[in-house]
This record gives structure tokens, C-alpha cells and sequence, in this order.
């Protein structure tokens, strides 16, 4: 089955060119399916190609896939033309009253930042109480997984020594978990960050569950039950070049940064990255969609805070 994203969207003609079968409303609508209802937040500056990146793992599933996307109407962005804010995203104010079967929380390069200093903290946290009663299972990525986990369960972020920054290896600590079905035990992700968890915290706290880690890049998966609340401090969506653009762009300005582990071929940075978190990474986005949204939430997306709410008198 497809994912449906406007015709319009620059990731539908990206994708369609990579042979990924995407399709339009239009046509969605003449089919006799409820496809899922993903809301994408998306709080990266690079948005099209944030877009692009999550959008290719969710249409590599056999579930029919309808994407929302969102940006934060208390900031502005400057690195996307204001024209495809318009066209395709909306404001949290514009969905609030809607029901997600999942929600999609992006990374953002805020990290150095106090939660509380960011400008769209607010409305964030806003976004993350909604989904208390109106998202079966939120996904949350890298800062945003920091930011979920603080706002929910008062986890803290900690500064790094340095900034991690690579391709790291990882093992899972509870096997069993359906979103590592047809993982091997060794898997490897990518890491872009200057800040982290403590394990200890994870561990410690009686609702959360450490699904997943690496002895570089500490812990990687969190749980809450019922996977209503997924947790994922690395960069699995990123494409091959993504890491090398980053590098590039810090050198380029100046900072002092080192190569990506892991990532070119001899630590030679004129070479091709070897893409070694692809086959992964499509299994965890295809196993969350299965397991914890399709598989779990009510065909009537109206029964959504009815069915979350039986699931809270049984925590």
C-alpha cells in the first residue's frame, strides 16, 4: 500500500523517482481503505528534506499511509520558502481538535539550548498533551526524543564532552520487543548530537523501558507501555549524505569538529559513505507502524481517546 502525500509535495516526485509507491488523495479517496492518519512534526530548518526522509520510510510498508504535516506557529523558519508552508503544512492550532492513528516528533538543532528557552517550547508542549488523548503512538526523534522525555516523565538532558557524531553499533536489551522483529543482533544507526541521557535515568524510572542501546552512543530505544510513546535518540531517517553535510557545513564554517565514525570508507572524506543503517532503519519505522499503530489502534479513529483512556485504568 502507498503512502499519500499531496501531488505537489517535492518528496512525491522524489519519491516516485526512487520507484516508491506514493500516491494522492485523489486516488487514495476512490479506494475502499482507512489509511493511517501520521502527523508529521516536523522542527528541522531543512524541512523538504526532513519531509523527504520520513516519508520514504513510512511508504516502504505494505499499510496504506496518510501523511499530515505540521511546523510551529510560534517560530519562524528560515530555511524553507514560506510558499511550502503554506501550501502543505499546517499549524498545531489548525489539527488540534483532530485524532492521529500516530504522531512524528523530528530532531532540531536546539539542543544546547534549556528546554524552556526555545522559543516554541510552549507550543510544544502543547503538541506533546495532545497527544496524551488524541495520538494512539508517538514516535519521537533525537531532540525530540530529549524534549518528550523531559516533558513527560522529567527525564534531563546532559552536555556531551564532545559532539556525537557518526555511525554507531547497537544492540537490543529487550529482544522480544516487536519493533525489532527481523533485526540482527548487531545493528548500526547515525548520531548527530551534542547532548544525551543518562541510562541510569531511563532505568530508574518505574514507567519507561530501555528497549535498546550502544556502548558509544549510550541509550538509543525507549518505551513507554503499550509503545504508546516511542523514543529514538538517534537519526535512523537520515540519507547517505546527510552526516557529510553536516561535516562540510561546520568545516566550511569553521568549527571544530571531527569526521563522522564509521561513516567514509578509510576515513577518507572525498569517498562515498558506506551506508551501513538502511535495512534497519526500515524495519524500525515498518515494525512501529505494524505493531504499535496499525495492529493496535480502532479502525473508527473516533474511538481513539476512548480506547487510550480503557488502557490508562489498566496502567
Amino acid at each position: 500500500m502507498p503512502l499519500i502525500i499531496p501531488q505537489e509535495l517535492p518528496a512525491y516526485q522524489a519519491l516516485e523517482g526512487e520507484n516508491i509507491f506514493v500516491m494522492h488523495r485523489a486516488r487514495a479517496m476512490s479506494q475502499d481503505i482507512r489509511p493511517l492518519r501520521i502527523l508529521l512534526v516536523n522542527l528541522m530548518p531543512t524541512k523538504i528534506a526532513t519531509e523527504t526522509q520520513l516519508a520514504r520510510l513510512l511508504a516502504n510498508s505494505p499499510l496504506q499511509v496518510e501523511l499530515s504535516l505540521v511546523h510551529m506557529g510560534s517560530h519562524s523558519s528560515t530555511h524553507v520558502p514560506p510558499s511550502h508552508l503554506q501550501t502543505f503544512y499546517r499549524t498545531f492550532d489548525e489539527v488540534k481538535s483532530q485524532r492521529f492513528d500516530g504522531m512524528i516528533v523530528t530532531g532540531a538543532p536546539v539542543e544546547t539550548l534549556a528546554f524552556e528557552q526555545v522559543d516554541y517550547w510552549p507550543e510544544l508542549c502543547r503538541v506533546f498533551e495532545f497527544s496524551k488523548t488524541n495520538v494512539y503512538s508517538s514516535l519521537h526523534v533525537c531532540w525530540g526524543a530529549q524534549a518528550g522525555l523531559f516533558y513527560h516523565y522529567g527525564i534531563p538532558k546532559y552536555s556531551l564532552d564532545k559532539k556525537l557524531f557518526g555511525v554507531f553499533p547497537h544492540t537490543a536489551v529487550k529482544k522480544q520487543s516487536p519493533l525489532f522483529r527481523g533485526f540482527d543482533d548487531v545493528f548500526y544507526a547515525p548520531h548527530s548530537r551534542h547532548t544525551g541521557i543518562n541510562r541510569e535515568d531511563i532505568l530508574n524510572h518505574p514507567k519507561l523501558f530501555l528497549l535498546c542501546e550502544s556502548d558509544q552512543a549510550g541509550p538509543y530505544i525507549i518505551s513507554a507501555k503499550h509503545g504508546r510513546q516511542i523514543f529514538v535518540t538517534g537519526h535512523s531517517e537520515y540519507d547517505p549524505l546527510t552526516l557529510h553535510t553536516e561535516y562540510m557545513r561546520d568545516l566550511n564554517k569553521g568549527l571544530k569538529i571531527k569526521m563522522p565514525v564509521n561513516y567514509y570508507p578509510d576515513d577518507d572524506p572525498s569517498k562515498e559513505p558506506l551506508v551501513t543503517w538502511r535495512g534497519h532503519s526500515n524495519l524500525l519505522f515498518l515494525n512501529w507502524l505494524n505493531y504499535y499503530v496499525y495492529q493496535e489502534t480502532p479502525y473508527d479513529i473516533g474511538e481513539i481517546r476512548e480506547t487510550l483512556d480503557s488502557q490508562d485504568k489498566h496502567l
